[in-house]
């Protein structure tokens, strides 16, 4: 392992994982922190992971939505200390990114809900 991936690792050690456990195909709302001049404020992003990339401390992740009928998609760096991340639905999808939701809208575009079994 080379200084800079030694350096991330322990970068991501020290900080922790302050985010729920979330995959692709669930709904999250992603809470922002916007600074606009010396206000700052929150907006809030809800919708579907569509992918995740896992980079180490680069790793970030991709939400889409529509928003008044117009498909919206947001990239957010995972371990940036301006978002938190709240899982709202969990979805039970087979591919790993869902980039085949953008040409759909409608029933066709909704995604089922993942139902969690507790083994013994």
């Amino acid at each position: 392992m080379n200084l800079l991936q030694q350096y991330e690792s322990d970068y991501i050690e020290k900080k922790g994982t302050e985010f729920p456990d979330f995959r692709f195909g669930d709904s999250v709302r992603v809470h922002v922190k916007v600074k606009e001049g010396e206000k700052e404020r929150v907006q809030i992003f809800e919708g579907v992971v569509i992918g995740r990339k896992n980079r180490g401390l680069h790793s970030s992740f991709r939400v889409r939505k529509l928003s008044s009928g117009e498909g919206v998609e947001r990239v957010f760096q995972l371990h940036s200390p301006n978002i938190r991340v709240e899982v709202v639905k969990k979805g039970d999808v087979r591919r790993a990114k869902l980039y085949y939701l953008r040409n759909r809208t409608g029933k066709s575009a909704r995604i089922k809900e993942r139902i969690e079994t507790k083994k013994a």
